[in-house]
């Protein structure tokens, strides 16, 4: 299968104008938008939040792929979204590779940033949930310095494990409850945030929730980010690799050679990925 390229309103149950194009890279989809086509949408979506119900936004890359394949939970989270960003430029590559290129990466880190100087400009709230222990609380406060105007609708990071706590999970949910966020910003790393955010956000109110991994701690300058050089060069993740090599060789190593045999099989072949 060369490329299988769709056409379908994102969030096509929840009366969303417009339709982009979408790329669908093993088993998941990835819309073909710019970052400044992601802003917009969500900004709408926010103005309108009241006609629709809570939306997800995810932020596929190479990992997300490659966990797709293994994770049927984890797969069906990130097909329920309403907009899926192309966040690592492996995706961006793997886009030229089926014939269809995607026009630009959406870092979700950018995306994040971006989306709260909107929602400042705006009117929108947004709730800062996880993160390192500190992260969530600064990068809400560089965020606020930087957008004047933006509304905090509340920051907690949850205990390591809370997954497994009931009270601890009755506690964010009743936190977010009562904040009502207009953008919820949810960053427990993958899959376990986009699982999470699946499964709690249909009966909470938000009008949207991004899955955005370690953005937080990079925003709060916890965790380095790579230099805006290899950023562009899409090289960001050799970076994250030098820099915590023990943690991300298997991830990056292994899992590169994994997504490009994914990519390769459905490049020259018609067998169905993913299920």
């Amino acid at each position: 299968m060369a490329s299988s390229v769709l056409q379908r309103s994102i969030g096509e149950n929840m009366n969303v104008g417009g339709a982009l194009q979408e790329i669908q890279i093993g088993s998941l989809p990835v819309h073909r938008v710019t970052l400044e086509e992601s802003v917009e949408w969500v900004i709408d979506y926010l103005k309108k939040k009241h006609l629709r119900s809570p939306g997800l936004i995810v932020t596929p890359n190479a990992q997300h792929v490659t966990l797709a394949e293994k994770d049927a939970i984890f797969r069906m989270a990130c097909r329920a979204a309403a907009l899926s960003v192309p966040d690592g430029a492996s995706i961006v590559l793997a886009s030229r590779i089926l014939g269809t290129p995607i026009p630009e990466r959406v870092a979700g880190c950018d995306l994040m940033e971006r989306l709260c100087g909107g929602c400042a400009e705006h009117g929108h709230s947004v709730f800062f949930l996880g993160g390192l222990p500190g992260a969530a609380d600064k990068a809400a406060q560089l965020l606020s310095a930087r957008y004047p105007g933006l509304q905090v609708a509340g920051t907690y990071c949850p205990p390591y494990g809370f997954e497994k706590n009931p009270e601890e999970c009755a506690h964010i949910r009743q936190q977010i409850t009562d904040a009502a966020p207009d953008l919820l910003l949810v960053a427990f790393g993958a899959p376990k945030q986009e699982i999470w955010a699946w499964k709690n956000c249909a009966d909470l109110p938000v009008g949207l929730a991004m899955s955005v991994g370690s953005s937080f701690d990079t925003q709060s300058g916890m965790l380095a980010r790579a230099p805006l050089w290899m950023q562009q060069s899409g090289l960001e993740w050799l970076f994250r690799l030098v820099t915590e090599p023990k943690r991300l060789w298997k991830r990056y190593l292994l899992g590169n050679v994994a997504f490009l045999y994914i990519v390769l099989r459905q490049r020259f072949s018609f067998d169905r990925v993913g299920g």
